[in-house]
């Protein structure tokens, strides 16, 4: 099964299913010296595990990190980085009334006629649970990001019909919120709305917003490898994403370009600034020193209690419910991941940026002799 790796120098290889024996990731090319430990990566796996409260699967998971390679005195040596998190709470019993049904809204009838079997387990590759890999490779590129004062942070915006209102955010109440919102008078509204959501069997689409502060001008390039290009890939990889927008979004197709056009001034510095920030960020694929502003919208879960409508590998249809534990709502659990893919795009970008100019190698290769402390053997 190929398309599991992701990245071109800061490069992943995400492993695992729902119901193995664990789920893990490896990371190549992460640059030597940078510190990190187990406590590191464990803090954004904490945000993104099982049973948090009751708006998420009561699926029992500690979810411990465990670093098998690449980081030797507590420092990454520039080797590949492996990390393995131990399934521990598998009920793969759940799900055998369905082994022979593909359930609505999941990646059954696909998975089979691809690869001509299915894990009925949950989902095996396709379960939301592959995220781990992400979030741990994503833990690690924050660390290198943070190295250069750049800060991705993502919350929850909308869920069903509650929305945040702008003049209440307050990311400071973001981890407090049970739902992730930086808005408690949201968080409410949202709670009562997923309340009755579980009393009626049923699930919640939502939506996340990801800002990204001090992205320094110049990453991406300007034709495939724009950097809303690959950002909006790495956003829809995500298994319960159904549409990405950067900036404002799908909303620019009804202003004048005399709306849209982020004009140019001068701060205090006097340096060159945007007066707005409708292109979230980036123009031409390339980024331009303003935040990163992007937007994903998660479908509802598909895993509901209600009896639905499957399909039998027979070709029969069935009416049937879906045992097991879900999540009634994703994005609580998934603003860990938004963060995490989007973390992975800006190291790759950086380090890809790196060669984009002769000067910039010259800084490394050709240092000035009274810095130079390289030894050049003939």
């Amino acid at each position: 099964m190929a398309g599991s790796i992701f990245g071109t120098i800061f490069k992943i290889s995400t492993w695992g299913e729902s119901h193995g024996k664990g789920i893990g990731v490896v990371i190549d090319g992460c640059p030597a010296g940078l510190a990190l430990d187990e406590a590191d990566i464990q803090m954004y796996l904490d945000r993104r595990r099982p049973g948090q409260n009751k708006y998420t699967t009561a699926r029992a998971e500690s979810d411990s990190v465990e670093i098998l390679s690449g980081i030797f005195e507590g420092k990454t040596t520039g080797t590949p980085i492996s990390l393995l998190v131990r399934n521990q709470d598998q009920r793969s019993r759940d799900y055998g009334s369905i082994s022979e049904l593909y359930r609505p809204g999941h990646a059954d009838y696909t998975f089979d006629q691809k690869y001509g079997f299915r894990d009925y387990r949950g989902g095996g590759r396709s379960s939301g649970r592959e995220t781990i890999g992400r979030v741990a490779a994503g833990a690690v590129a924050m660390k290198l990001l943070a190295e250069l004062g750049i800060t991705v942070t993502a919350y929850v915006s909308a869920i069903g019909p509650v929305t945040i209102n702008r003049s209440h955010v307050d990311f400071s109440y973001i981890e407090k919120s049970k739902v992730r919102m930086p808005d408690s008078e949201a968080t409410e509204k949202a709670l009562a709305y997923l309340d009755a959501c579980i009393q009626s069997q049923d699930s919640s689409g939502g939506t996340i917003e990801c800002i990204a502060q001090n992205v320094p001008a110049g990453l991406g390039t300007p034709v495939f490898e724009k950097l809303d290009a690959v950002l909006a890939q790495a956003l829809m990889s995500i298994g319960a994403v159904k549409a990405v927008e950067i900036g404002d979004g799908t909303t620019v197709s009804a202003l004048h370009g005399s709306e849209n056009n982020d004009a140019y001034t001068l701060n205090e510095q006097n340096r060159p600034v945007k007066a707005s920030n409708h292109s979230g960020g980036i123009l031409g694929g390339i980024s331009d020193g303003s935040p990163l502003l992007l937007r994903a919208s998660f479908k509802p879960t598909p895993s509901i209690a209600q009896p639905q409508s499957m399909l039998g590998r027979d070709g029969t249809i069935h009416r049937e419910c879906i045992h097991g534990r879900h999540d009634p709502i994703i994005v609580s659990r998934a603003v860990v991941v938004v963060e995490a893919m989007t973390a992975l795009v800006l190291a790759d970008h950086l380090l890809l940026n790196m060669a984009s100019r002769i000067e910039n190698i010259k800084k490394i290769y050709r240092p000035s002799p009274c810095n130079s402390q390289t030894v050049i053997s003939e």
